[in-house]
């Protein structure tokens, strides 16, 4: 199956994460190594492919993206994906007179704007491959042992990954695969999730004059640990 071309980069994610359990959830990792690659490629080999650029002229950037782009070299190439960009926007807002704009003549729809607000060309590239790299999890528990051996040493999932990956598998997977799998990254995510909230609990108990001569633990970086696992890294 095509998602097998996605092997490697899942495993190499998978396995730091089963080492280093500082690396957090491995989707994050695949997430943040697409974002990279993505943004490189755009000022890059991709800026003046005619199909990218029609893409990109059409979608534009998120705030993210964009800022990350000028924090980056070429300068130069983003000032032309930027030019071509406008000269497309200027379709969607010229407007023809006051009359015609207040009668809905002559004006792009509200709806229009609206999906170019919520449109960035990057975002969208890694929402397809993060997709397919989730697909391709799903497939190597169902079909590989020994990557289904280092699921189960992952230190957790965020939630917007966790959610994916279980939909993906309840989609993809035979109803009793899905169960055993299920039950896996559960344990998982219910464990991680006891062991993040007592830690948060603790750092809070920790300004309680109570509590001030106690050790902290692993309760100091309680509030960035939760704040990944709840909305992920990137």
């Amino acid at each position: 199956m095509k998602e097998q071309i996605y092997t490697i980069p899942v495993n190499t994610a998978f396995e730091k994460s089963e080492a280093d359990k500082s690396c957090g959830c491995p989707f994050c990792t695949m997430k943040e190594i697409l974002e990279k690659n993505e943004l490189d490629l755009i000022l890059g080999a991709s800026m003046m492919e005619p199909d990218i650029r029609i893409k990109t002229n059409e979608q534009g950037f998120c705030k993210k993206h964009m800022d990350a782009m000028i924090g980056m070299k070429n300068r130069l190439g983003l000032a032309l994906i930027l030019e071509s960009h406008l000269e497309e926007t200027k379709k969607k807002v010229k407007v023809k007179g006051l009359v015609s704009a207040l009668m809905g003549r002559g004006t792009v729809s509200d709806q229009k704007l609206r999906e170019l607000e919520d449109s960035c060309y990057i975002c969208g590239k890694i929402a397809f491959h993060l997709d397919k790299m989730i697909e391709c999890a799903v497939y190597l528990w169902e079909n590989d042992a020994a990557f289904r051996k280092k699921t189960e040493n992952q230190p957790f999932f965020c939630l917007p990954h966790y959610r994916q990956f279980v939909e993906t598998a309840k989609r993809d997977m035979p109803k009793q695969a899905f169960c055993e799998f299920y039950d896996a990254v559960n344990d998982i995510e219910t464990k991680y999730l006891d062991k993040l909230y007592g830690d948060v609990s603790w750092f809070c108990k920790k300004f309680d004059y109570r509590y001030s001569e106690e050790p902290w633990g692993d309760s100091k970086d309680a509030i960035e640990r939760a704040a990944a696992f709840l909305n992920g890294r990137v």
